[in-house]
């Protein structure tokens, strides 16, 4: 077995390889770590690299299997760690130039989980400023662009994360996604993403208060059964994060393979509001679609009521910089991106009323999508309006030659922050251009089992890993 087969193995096979010693973690850090020094100068996935901390974590994990002790779930597996969750004593900046030489002095809950998993930490991923835009660049350390060309963008705000993963730096990564932050750069990387339904996996400590009804952790990967993995490590409640959910006491790892008999899917490609689609993608996602129907599950268009919540996420995401940042805005605003500078000023200039008439929208919004899911188990749109875009952008201006608005492009993500639905990301297609394109795959409430199944039925019609980046 090759270098390049190692770095690129799924999770689950290096598992495999670890309980029975075929290969050691250390074995397999080192030869992860030896791609990371090769790769990394020129995609910039890793902020701040952790290779002597991953080195101690490969030979506990090793020792453990040479003990027989118990083994955890994840033992002995390398992982990343966004940048803006903390990890105990490591460099933790949150993309900010305020936290530029931060070290925190407790882990985030979900790194405390994978840590007990038994997980090998490379490093911490890239990420835009407070995770505030869907492209990955802050000025303490660049621009992290798309692996499959570099003069587009990776996504955001889990930009290094997805670019770590499909570059084979790594099997796993820790992702965050309040608007579609996992969802975006797995799409435009090629990989796939999860985010989970709100509250599976805690979020504690809180950085923005004011925003922890959007985001949740979860995980960015290559092989369906590896978020499986990954996700088990990770969910379930805890007291800190009053908006966890109990634990649903179901191991996604013994039930990904299970494919159901029966099932209704509704497909979209506006979601009743979104305007337009870039014609590349809307064919792959459509010729996607009707892939289901081999396995007997019945797929139909479906119809939403018109109801645009885009002004409505919009008027909370800059509310919600605008406060929290505030206090710093005065000291540091030559030190912030400068379009965070905007953001924040325009989040301070909304009347008192704009956000109980955003949070009514999403309110209705919620009812739009519940009616819906009346009629489907599964709901498939594109993961985003368009294909990676230029890098150094901040969205794109147009669509098939149609000047569009900032959030046009990520349509179909934000909304399901706004409903609490969990929703995926798997790839399902190429540009001509040699562009990632991915399908959303929308559970309802609580329902990522089911997601992840029917995502492992989708990978095992229309794989994808076998194709990666070139940098020789």
């Amino acid at each position: 077995m090759n270098k390049d087969d190692i770095c690129f193995m799924p999770a689950w096979e290096m598992k495999e390889k670890i309980d029975n010693q075929e290969l050691t973690s250390q074995e397999i850090t080192e030869i992860i770590i030896e791609r990371i020094e090769k790769i990394n100068p020129i995609i910039n996935a890793y902020c701040t690299p952790t290779f002597d901390l991953a080195r101690e974590m490969a030979k506990k994990a090793d020792e453990r299997v040479k003990r027989k002790e118990k083994i955890p779930l994840l033992n002995g597996i390398p992982t990343s760690i966004k940048d803006l969750l903390s990890v105990k004593g490591v460099r933790t900046t949150y993309g900010s130039k305020i936290y530029e030489h931060h070290i925190p002095e407790e882990d985030a809950i979900a790194v405390t989980r994978l840590k007990d998993a038994g997980c090998v930490i490379l490093g911490k991923t890239n990420t835009p400023e407070f995770g505030f835009k869907g492209v990955t660049d802050n000025l303490i350390f660049g621009v992290t662009p798309n692996p499959w060309d570099l003069e587009k963008t990776s996504g955001g705000s889990s930009g290094g994360a997805a670019a770590s993963v499909v570059c084979g730096m790594g099997p796993l990564a820790q992702g965050s996604d309040g608007g579609g932050s996992i969802r975006h750069p797995a799409c435009f990387c090629g990989v796939y993403g999860l985010k989970p339904s709100f509250g599976r996996v805690p979020i504690y400590p809180i950085t923005f208060h004011s925003g922890q009804t959007l985001s949740v952790v979860g995980p960015i990967v290559r092989y369906v059964s590896d978020a499986a993995l990954m996700l088990d490590a990770m969910k379930g409640p805890f007291e800190g994060d009053r908006h966890s959910l109990p634990e649903d006491h179901i191991k996604y790892t013994d039930h990904i393979n299970e494919k159901p008999d029966k099932l209704k899917i509704g497909y979209s490609l506006n979601l009743g509001f979104a305007k337009i689609v870039d014609k590349e993608v809307e064919k792959a996602v459509i010729n996607s679609v009707h892939k289901f129907e081999s396995f007997g599950w019945e797929v139909e268009e479906a119809k939403f009521k018109e109801l645009d919540p885009s002004m409505a996420f919009s008027t909370m995401w800059l509310i919600m910089f605008g406060h929290e940042l505030k206090p710093y805005l005065e000291e540091w605003k030559d030190k912030l991106d400068p379009n965070l500078v905007t953001w924040v000023k325009a989040g301070l200039r909304f009347p008192a009323s704009s956000l109980p008439d955003a949070m009514r929208t999403r309110s209705q919004f919620y009812q739009v999508i519940f009616e819906t899911f009346k009629n489907y188990d599964i709901l498939l749109t594109p993961s985003t309006a368009v294909p990676a875009f230029e890098s150094g952008d901040a969205y794109p201006s147009q669509i098939n030659g149609i000047n569009v608005s900032p959030t046009a492009w990520q349509a179909f993500t934000f909304p399901f922050n706004f409903t609490g639905h969990p929703a995926a990301t798997i790839p399902c297609g190429w540009t001509n251009a040699n562009l990632p394109i991915g399908l959303q795959i929308v559970g309802k409430r609580f329902q990522e089992l089911l997601i992840l199944q029917v995502s492992k039925a989708f990978e095992e019609l229309a794989p994808w890993q076998d194709k990666r980046p070139n940098f020789d």
